[in-house]
């Protein structure tokens, strides 16, 4: 069995959840922890009673304790740096999205990976929800049809401090990219173009754009609009979104909470008016953990597998680029393609 040797790079809460993880795992190992800030890289290690050096700097971390992956639970800011230095000393990289806060960097760090022959998978763990991976089981069986339209809304209130507050783009680049990648998973095609409207609203406690409306045209034909907003106050969505996904045959909708219905016509021929239909709830297929465990399942699985992992940066690229066309966009005015 192949044995993880783990140095986990950023010590703040994040980290907790893949900590929680390798302490399930038997063929995986903490030997190091690394943070700029030493005091909060020692806090952590005697809150998880860690017996591991400490470290401000990871490639001497990387070269004193001999590790072969690094998990990256630095703010995006630090992700370039984390990952370029991880992928350089010759270690494979388990990674918070995003993969950087330019599409520029990202595409970089695509190409180190294939230099150096070691892999960067990202966690987008809204992709290992029951309900997301049994809407893309309904698609995948026909039962909507030839699928033509996918909507979400997302509005929310959440008053974090910290960096999100101060990004120029935070909802766009720390929480769509969830959104926008579910939507690739869910129609299994990339997008082509996107038109952007962003806009910090009247009462926002964001630096920066904390709303957008997006268009995007996808490879298969289908358009998937996205209306969200981190500054909205009452009737709020769940952090998974309000879906509306429609076909030829009929629509699926799933509220982000626990309604997941279909609602598909009963005989394709009619000629009424209005065509008889029938509901029907979606059932769940999904046996597998959900949500970080999930995605850190399916990473663990491919790198011992020698196969890349579902969200690897080469299939995670295509979300970054709607992340950054949508950005684009919104500054131009203009439609981007992809």
């Amino acid at each position: 069995m192949t044995k993880h040797h783990i140095i986990v790079a950023g010590c703040g809460d994040m980290a907790n959840v893949w900590l929680d993880y390798v302490e399930q795992r038997e063929n995986a190992e903490i030997v190091g922890l690394v943070d700029l800030n030493i005091e909060a890289a020692q806090m952590k290690a005697d809150q998880r009673k860690l017996q591991v050096p400490i470290f401000t700097d990871l490639a001497t971390a990387i070269e004193e304790t001999k590790a072969n992956l690094v998990f990256d639970v630095t703010i995006p800011a630090a992700h370039k740096q984390i990952v370029t230095t991880a992928l350089e000393a010759g270690c494979h990289v388990f990674g918070e999205k995003p993969m950087a806060e330019s599409l520029e960097d990202a595409l970089e760090i695509t190409k180190i990976t294939e230099r150096t022959s070691k892999t960067y998978s990202v966690m987008q763990n809204r992709r290992y929800l029951k309900e997301i991976r049994s809407l893309r089981h309904v698609i995948e069986n026909n039962v909507l049809g030839n699928v033509h339209t996918l909507n979400v809304d997302f509005y929310l209130g959440p008053h974090f401090g910290g960096f999100r507050e101060q990004m120029e783009h935070p909802l766009i680049v720390d929480m769509a990219i969830h959104t926008f990648d579910q939507a690739r998973y869910i129609s299994n095609s990339n997008a082509l173009s996107v038109y952007c409207h962003e806009y910090n609203p009247s009462g926002s406690w964001y630096n920066g754009n904390a709303s957008a409306i997006c268009i995007f045209e996808m490879e298969d034909g289908s358009v998937f609009t996205f209306r969200g907003s981190w500054a909205a106050e009452g009737l709020q969505t769940s952090w998974n979104g309000d879906w509306r996904i429609t076909g030829t045959k009929g629509t699926a909708r799933w509220d982000g909470f626990d309604h997941l219905i279909t609602e598909t016509i009963t005989d394709p021929n009619q000629t009424a008016f209005f065509k008889e239909t029938e509901k029907s709830t979606i059932s769940n297929i999904w046996t597998g953990h959900q949500q970080h465990a999930g995605c850190l399942d399916e990473m663990f699985s491919a790198l011992e597998e020698n196969r890349p992992a579902e969200t690897d940066c080469h299939d995670n690229i295509h979300s970054m680029k709607m992340v950054f066309g949508a950005i684009e966009s919104a500054k131009k005015g203009e439609k981007i393609y992809l």
